[in-house]
């Protein structure tokens, strides 16, 4: 059975053919669907580019994993111009047979399930993110905010109450705000589920798998003066990781007598504008802005010279960058929002968007030794849970019952 993927990730595809994934969605993610499934059709936005993109992935595609393109668009205003060309797209891309699963939230994944509302085709999802954080009060600048806000959150709640299953990325925090409808099996506790049609399979796991071998078996050992190396990662596309926040604090720090400096990885519009920013603070020798990184380890590399990880996000799932410096043994400080809060304990956390505070707990950590010792530890043994090991299993059955009632669905309406 060949299962259809939507999502609202983007691809580069170059005159040779080849597809370029922009981070973890390259082939070795979507290879994880083929433990079950016979073939995997990705479903997503693709620009044409002469050349690989720099840091990108090549070589998505190829040995049962396909690419169905739809064209590429940045924001709401590019979505509305493309809509018609999109809409075809969609239409295209909507399958007569086999399992759909829809990555969410994603305006790509709201589009395809449209289409399969109307034929009644069975569909299930993995809720990656949360438009109530996405559309939040000072994370997206548009008049129409609060309307995507209500819209796109009640939209998932609508799509989690008609799923035959649901993944969460988180243990807790999704489920409570987007729960499926009753009766529920949650394949964690009990597997195989019943044989009755009318209920929702439900799980947990994280889209971060990590080999064993890349978590460090060493505490970090902190050093006891500065000047410290702090390091974030992720995309500039948006301020949804909080990097200005984090230029910010680091001014702050700066005139409170820390001596430190700020890598920050990854590349998109608002590179620029950042850049201003620090020029502004005076923190132009201070804060490298290392643009896009190649996954893996050339990121690791960077996390390992680093003294602490800062993840001051507006909005999360469940942040790979963040699990990964957690690997390295890298003291962490987050914002609580999204699945951050599952992953640090709460005084490793602050508020989202307030650099006064973000400031006050990064001089807390770096002046604290003992601390960031016992950080380091603990980030390393909670690191461990996202194991392929231990997370394959799961994440496997959840992809059977899918596949399963897929094939039951069929059988009684002749698909």
């Amino acid at each position: 059975m060949e299962v259809t993927i939507a999502l609202e990730d983007r691809y580069a595809i170059t005159p040779d053919g080849t597809v370029w994934s922009q981070g973890g969605m390259a082939r070795g993610f979507w290879e994880r669907y083929l433990e079950v499934f016979d073939s995997v059709r990705i479903v997503a936005r693709a620009r044409r580019e002469d050349r690989g993109p720099e840091g990108w992935l090549p070589e998505v595609t190829g040995r049962n994993i396909s690419l169905h393109p739809l064209p590429d668009y940045c924001g709401p205003l590019q979505f509305l111009q493309r809509y018609t060309a999109l809409h075809a797209g969609i239409r295209s891309a909507a399958p007569a047979q086999g399992a759909v699963i829809l990555r969410v939230g994603s305006h790509v994944a709201n589009m395809l399930e449209r289409r399969l509302q109307a034929r009644n085709h069975p569909y299930a999802l993995e809720v990656v993110g949360d438009p109530l954080e996405v559309y939040a009060p000072g994370v997206v600048d548009h008049p129409l905010r609060p309307f995507f806000r209500w819209h796109f959150s009640r939209r998932l709640r609508r799509q989690c109450l008609h799923a035959i299953g649901v993944a969460y990325v988180t243990k807790r925090t999704l489920q409570e705000r987007y729960p499926t409808r009753s009766p529920s099996v949650n394949i964690s506790d009990l597997y195989p589920p019943p044989m009755a049609s009318d209920y929702t399979v439900t799980t947990h796991y994280s889209s971060v798998e990590l080999d064993s071998r890349n978590i460090s078996e060493c505490v970090r050992i902190p050093r006891q003066q500065g000047p410290y190396q702090l390091v974030t990662v992720g995309s500039l596309a948006q301020l949804y990781k909080g990097p200005d926040v984090l230029i910010e604090a680091t001014a702050r720090c700066v005139q409170a007598g820390l001596d430190l400096t700020v890598v920050i990885v990854g590349e998109g519009k608002f590179r620029k504008a950042l850049m201003a920013q620090a020029e502004r603070a005076g923190l132009a020798s201070r804060i490298q802005f290392r643009g896009q990184v190649t996954p893996g380890e050339p990121v690791r590399r960077i996390l390992d010279t680093a003294d602490l990880f800062v993840l001051p996000s507006r909005t999360e799932g469940l942040p790979r960058a963040l699990i990964e410096a957690m690997a390295r043994g890298l003291p962490c400080i987050g914002s609580a929002v999204g699945g951050i809060p599952e992953l640090l304990d709460a005084g490793e956390l602050v508020p989202a968007g307030d650099p006064a505070a973000l400031a006050a707990r990064i001089q807390e950590v770096l002046r604290s030794p003992l601390r960031m010792e016992t950080m380091s530890r603990r980030n390393l043994a909670a690191s461990r849970e996202y194991c392929a090991s231990v997370l394959a299993e799961r994440r496997r059955r959840f992809y059977r019952c899918v596949r399963d009632r897929t094939q039951s669905w069929e059988l009684r309406h002749g698909a």
